[in-house]
């Protein structure tokens, strides 16, 4: 059995013509990762690799740190994240949300019910 076979993956789309498109819920966790660490605030997901080195290292590595829970049409979300020192924890918690629920909504076509966001740590580096 292949890997890709073992994934939980549900079906957005179906076509009797042209056959149906599934989506892995590592795509999922991936896009809300991604989407997280976009947000001015945000240092990297929690116990994972910043932004700049997911080139590098691969998409993978990004949904550390996410939890997602999809259901045939809905999402729910669980994100553990580092936060920059001198940011408002709220304000970047409330963009964060909001940036993951329009990257998965737009991307997927599943509704988000709701956007979980767990500060676990803040970054006191400087930026550099």
């Amino acid at each position: 059995m292949a890997e890709a076979d073992n994934r939980n993956t549900h079906k957005v789309y179906e076509n009797d013509k042209l056959g149906e498109v599934q989506i892995a819920d590592e795509v999922v966790a991936i896009i809300a990762g991604l989407a997280a660490t976009e947000v001015d605030g945000v240092d990297s997901m929690a116990g994972n690799i910043t932004n700049e080195l997911v080139g590098k290292l691969g998409m993978k590595n990004l949904s550390k740190g996410v939890k997602v829970d999809v259901t045939e049409e809905h999402v729910s979300v669980d994100l553990s994240l580092n936060i920059k020192y001198g940011y408002k924890i709220p304000e970047v918690g409330e963009k964060v949300q909001d940036r993951v629920k329009t990257a998965i909504e737009n991307m997927t076509g599943l509704t988000v019910l709701d956007v979980n966001v767990k500060v676990a740590g803040v970054n006191m580096e400087p930026a550099r």
